[in-house]
């Protein structure tokens, strides 16, 4: 089943209801704004020299952090990342995950034009 991706505005509805935002960006990336309230396990970590490399520990983070049932909107920077970390989440048997499109800078086309707002420039909350 393909994951239900909702833009910011729903998402922050959707925290305001109770879901927990789960933003998957690296740890620098995370620490320089995010959604207020964010959890961050990075899908990918930055390593000096080697660019982004996978997070071995994303899914035992993951599992410790949250149950099966947890209501989570997954986040990153445009939108990719969260995406991938949503389809492993249903894949390993989460069953209310959903991605927010246009993440925290928002999606943009091969000339840097916004396609959807983040959550940064939809005037969010962000600490």
């Amino acid at each position: 089943m393909p994951v239900k991706r909702v833009k910011p505005p729903e998402a922050a509805e959707l925290l305001a209801g109770g879901w927990t935002y789960v933003d998957v960006r690296s740890i620098p990336e995370y620490e320089a704004g995010h959604p207020k309230g964010a959890i961050n396990i990075p899908l990918l970590h930055a390593t000096p020299g080697q660019g982004m490399v996978p997070n071995p520990k994303f899914q035992s983070q993951v599992e410790k952090t949250f149950r099966k049932d947890a209501q989570l909107v997954m986040g990153c920077r445009s939108g990719a990342r969260s995406l991938r970390a949503a389809e492993l989440l249903q894949s390993w048997g989460y069953t209310s995950v959903l991605d927010m499109q246009g993440g925290y800078d928002g999606e943009r086309d091969m000339a840097g034009r916004i396609l959807v707002p983040g959550w940064r420039d939809s005037g969010l909350p962000v600490e």
